[in-house]
């Protein structure tokens, strides 16, 4: 439930204007369709019964105006969710073996965040028996602003001048200053080229860095980025990096895959940033490597465990940033509302939903 929180508040307000057709985004943000129309389903007989979980009043009567003939029910909790769950075809917020194994009807699922690790586990989506939408690239261009900003406050040494400011000291030595260098002209990684990753190398080209990136599925890449290699060749790339930014998200394959072998192979004093998952990197093989300066320090918007325990060495560090996962938040979250929107269109049309969620990759 704590994932979808920070969105729904938001969702179908009268006071936020869509200040960006589906076109646009779908252009803007490469937004594809599922390769299966909605009426092509087995279980699917129109939009009939649609759970909801934590919208308010004004936000299900949007919904209920775009889709009048189908019966909004909103749920508190997820035992809310289970008994109302015998004869509904699609639930928005919320997923768990529990409750989609209540669900025989159901066709389809909307969670609200761009992770669907825990989704994508629950044997109903994994079978393709539900279809599972999740808002991946919904939230890319201000987590891209958060992984720069994270950047650009480390390569400033920002977090011992915060110190500093707390504790009333004017700090000038040396051992601080030294340390500071500018970021143009250096080398940005991204790793995980999807669509935090691309709006990340984007902000790192405009400063001047030449940026590498690699991906799981092709070589391509935008423009601004020089190289795109494949996932097999980061522990080559990881070596001509200054900057790595982590943009991964949790699937078998990237689990732990920040270990101390790969920070072993990464430029002395390089920082590193994450804004992917916190379980694709080995907590104490990033903790030994912070404290042996081969990683120069870290940016860190996940962590392994989430929340990190208050007794955890990586907050005793000056030179890492924490933030709660938090890089999503910020403005009005019109991305999210026009894509909702359009995926219950198309739901209720029978036509191919937006940001299918492939359950053999997990993303």
């Amino acid at each position: 439930m704590r994932a979808i929180t920070a969105i729904t508040l938001l969702l179908f307000a009268a006071s936020v204007p869509a200040d960006i057709s589906i076109d646009e985004l779908v252009r803007d943000a490469g937004i594809k369709e599922g390769r299966v129309a909605v009426n092509e389903m087995p279980r699917w007989q129109g939009a009939r019964k649609v759970l909801v979980a934590r919208f308010a009043g004004e936000e299900v009567g949007a919904m209920r105006s775009l889709m009048p003939d189908t019966e909004f029910v909103v749920v508190a909790s997820e035992a809310d969710a289970i008994e109302q769950a015998a004869d509904a075809d699609a639930i928005l917020g919320l997923c768990s073996e529990r409750l989609l194994a209540a669900a025989p009807l159901l066709v389809w699922v909307q969670i609200f965040s761009s992770g669907a690790e825990r989704c994508v586990a629950v044997p109903a989506v994994a079978s393709g028996d539900v279809t599972l939408t999740n808002m991946q690239k919904m939230s890319s261009p201000v987590i891209g602003e958060h992984a720069v900003a994270m950047m650009l406050a480390l390569a400033r040494g920002l977090p011992t001048y915060a110190k500093g400011m707390h504790e009333g000291t004017w700090m000038r030595r040396q051992e601080v200053t030294s340390a500071m260098f500018p970021v143009s002209g250096k080398t940005m990684l991204v790793v995980g080229l999807g669509g935090i990753g691309t709006e990340a190398a984007k902000r790192g080209a405009a400063l001047g860095m030449r940026v590498l990136g690699t991906r799981n599925s092709s070589r391509e890449g935008p423009p601004f980025v020089e190289y795109v290699g494949l996932s097999n060749e980061l522990p080559e790339l990881i070596g001509q990096a200054d900057v790595i930014v982590n943009a991964l998200p949790l699937t078998d394959t990237t689990r732990g895959l920040f270990d101390a072998d790969l920070f072993g192979a990464a430029k002395e004093g390089a920082l590193f940033i994450n804004v992917g998952r916190g379980g694709t990197v080995d907590t104490d093989a990033l903790t030994a490597a912070l404290s042996s300066g081969r990683i120069g320090g870290a940016g860190l918007d996940v962590t392994d465990p989430e929340p990190l325990p208050a007794a955890h060495p990586l907050w005793d560090f000056e030179n890492v940033i924490i933030t709660p996962h938090v890089a999503a938040r910020g403005g009005k979250r019109e991305r999210h509302v026009v894509l909702l929107k359009e995926n219950l269109r198309r739901y209720a049309a029978g036509e191919p939903l937006l940001n299918v969620v492939d359950p053999s990759r997990g993303y």
